[in-house]
């Protein structure tokens, strides 16, 4: 039996496989998308519980951002950014000696005053996340607040990280709120991607090899299933493309092949307001604890129950001792937990000199038809996914339509 040909495959459903889909489509790029897992999204995962009327807690992805112009542009062509849902302010705690904390409490203020110019007048190229911050916030406020804040918010150690990667400065449009959720969740996103128009997407279908055939691609899935396409695109964390490309683009396999993966543990937990012993809150900045941090579903109130997600180093604790570990925090007990589940999301454990890796992996991609996107290019948040995928987008396809700018 002949493969099913498409012009256009992505192999990978989370922001960054879809919003590729999605400007492949806008080209005239008729595009499937296969996805191993049962649902797109990728980090982009809500966890919902019909037990309790469909309540939600986000397990991945938290927030997006007026910032974010390029997720910005999708959402307004697929007519959901006027679903955008304000989150309330709320502010994080320290969680350090088993003690909840203010964020002041590790603030030393004289130190921050002396070393800031530096941070102000400071290069990030080929910086580390502690080179940069520790010259330029002082070494006691790293060593006690920004070091662990930057740890929780790529929920892997900081240290070494990138610092070009942790935070980029982007334009924010004042028409759309700063900070916003959906209504049902960041889900919202991925799905209305998945059913945009020229895009199809298939789920449950894992990818095990890509060939070079005739001037383009042929794919083999676990299930047997076979495919072909013209144009192909990678939206997958660097282990596996590293085994896709062995034999369509063996250079790049080998330069991707470099970049480690960072395991963790996120343990979802739903509450009755009255069973939870701290106050509302955005979530916790882990210093010493047993989790690298956590964030609340606060941010849009229930009148009965509160949601929580904590995330912890992969396989450092089994499930009954991530929930005690959650439950001290939260001055509450296991017995309490009206509904819970745990997932394990992986991200790019990316390192210095991490930019020079990119430049080389799009030198060996040059010229050819295979584009590779994902949260290990520009950054890790949502928009340096979307834009990663645009850049590869235009590199082979050319420049956008004006209306999808």
């Amino acid at each position: 039996m002949s493969p099913q040909a498409f012009p256009h495959i992505v192999i990978g459903a989370g922001i960054s496989g879809l919003s590729a889909a999605h400007y492949a489509a806008r080209t005239g790029q008729d595009t499937l998308v296969l996805e191993s897992a049962e649902q797109p999204g990728g980090c982009m995962c809500t966890r919902t519980f019909p037990e309790l009327d469909d309540y939600w807690v986000e397990a991945g992805s938290h927030s997006c951002f007026n910032s974010y112009g390029n997720l910005l542009g999708i959402m307004e062509r697929l007519g959901v950014l006027d679903r955008a849902t304000a989150k309330a302010k709320q502010s994080y705690k320290l969680w350090r000696g088993g003690k909840r904390k203010s964020i002041l409490s590790a603030m030393h203020f004289f130190e921050l005053a002396r070393s800031l110019p530096r941070l102000f007048g400071g290069d990030k190229s080929g910086a580390s996340v502690r080179e940069f911050y520790g010259r330029g916030l002082g070494e006691k406020n790293y060593r006690d607040l920004f070091g662990p804040a930057f740890r929780s918010v790529i929920c892997q150690p900081a240290d070494d990280f990138p610092a070009e990667a942790l935070f980029r400065k982007k334009p924010r449009r004042k028409d759309v709120l700063r900070s916003f959720s959906m209504p049902e969740g960041l889900r919202e996103i991925p799905r209305a991607l998945a059913a945009g128009p020229g895009v199809e997407l298939r789920t449950g279908c894992a990818v095990t090899e890509v060939q070079g055939e005739d001037g383009g691609y042929r794919l083999r899935c676990a299930d047997g299933g076979e495919f072909r396409c013209d144009w192909l695109t990678l939206a997958v964390p660097p282990d596996i493309a590293t085994g896709l490309l062995a034999t369509a683009v063996p250079e790049a396999a080998r330069i991707v092949g470099g970049i480690g993966m960072a395991e963790i543990d996120t343990q979802v937990l739903v509450f009755d307001k009255a069973d939870v012993g701290v106050d509302e809150l955005a979530g916790f900045i882990s210093v010493d604890g047993s989790f690298l941090s956590a964030v609340s579903r606060d941010f849009l109130a229930d009148d009965q129950l509160r949601g929580f997600a904590f995330h912890f180093p992969g396989d450092a604790l089994d499930e009954t001792a991530r929930i005690q570990a959650a439950c001290e925090a939260l001055a509450t007990r296991p017995e309490q937990v009206r509904a819970g589940t745990s997932m394990r999301n992986r991200l790019p454990a990316l390192r210095k000199g991490h930019m020079d890796v990119v430049e080389a992996l799009d030198r060996a991609l040059a010229g050819g038809k295979v584009g590779v996107t994902g949260n290990w290019f520009l950054g890790v948040s949502i928009e340096d996914c979307v834009t990663r995928s645009r850049t590869e987008h235009e590199r082979r396809f050319g420049a956008l339509p004006t209306d999808a700018v």
